[in-house]
């Protein structure tokens, strides 16, 4: 049976990689995407079956796409990609700015929860929610952002445990990825540079992979490199020594932005 599934900011970067990957499994896929024309090019380039104009911050969007998709076949996978990573200090950000990430990052990501969940057949699904490793602990200079990702990772956990049978509920966090939202970022703050004090930029493609491995998995959280994700969580234990650390953290980012 042909089989559909939605990839929300499906015209680039992880979101292309995502839906190229879901394209080769043999699924009819909806590219989802702010930007139509991207969307519809990306969709004839890789074979999928749509690409459509998707604002995630409006829950209509995700009813049409939902609809769309399962046009093509039963849903059975939805991939909550679309972001935005405005970097600064939460007093330095304009309220516009803070407004943005919360509904892209968040309601995005919970509008498309309960599309999906409403979408799926009696065989359940699976949700992949993009977060980050910034939602796992402190990252200064990235605080609304990470605020915004932590939630998503709550999301996933919650909604996972509330689901029923067959509907699986993922949140995939990784570090710092090679897209355009990180080359956007202000080389000088210190969210870009603890972003970059990991020793290794992670690549779309290996993003793209471990995003579609959650498909039908019962892993709830993922996080990319294991190792960042321990340093992350052991911040929030002690957070006089997470101010300390930050900074030689942020002094170490700079010096790998310097080599780029």
């Amino acid at each position: 049976m042909t089989t559909s599934c939605v990839v929300t900011g499906g015209a680039r970067g992880i979101g292309r990689g995502i839906a190229e990957l879901m394209v080769a499994r043999g699924h009819r896929v909806v590219v989802g995407d702010l930007d139509a024309d991207a969307a519809a090019a990306t969709a004839e380039e890789i074979g999928a079956a749509a690409g459509v104009a998707m604002d995630v911050r409006d829950p209509d969007a995700h009813r049409a796409v939902a609809a769309e998709a399962s046009a093509h076949g039963p849903l059975v996978a939805w991939f909550n990609n679309a972001g935005v990573g405005d970097d600064g200090t939460l007093a330095s950000l304009a309220d516009d700015q803070v407004r943005r990430l919360v509904e892209v990052n968040l309601l995005g990501s919970m509008w498309g929860c309960r599309a999906a969940l409403a979408a799926f057949g009696p065989g359940g699904g699976d949700v992949v929610n993009v977060a980050s490793l910034a939602g796992l602990g402190p990252v200064p200079g990235y605080s609304a952002y990470a605020a915004t990702k932590a939630a998503v990772v709550s999301l996933s956990a919650s909604v996972n445990a509330e689901s029923p049978r067959g509907v699986r509920v993922h949140a995939l966090c990784p570090d710092g990825v090679d897209t355009a939202m990180l080359a956007a970022q202000d080389p000088d703050g210190m969210g870009s540079q603890l972003t970059h004090s990991g020793g290794r930029i992670l690549g779309v493609a290996e993003v793209a992979e471990a995003a579609v491995a959650l498909v039908g998995s019962r892993r709830v959280v993922r996080t990319m490199p294991g190792w960042r994700a321990g340093v992350m969580r052991g911040a929030m234990l002690s957070p006089a020594s997470a101010q300390h650390a930050a900074v030689l953290f942020a002094a170490q980012g700079r010096r790998a932005i310097r080599k780029r």
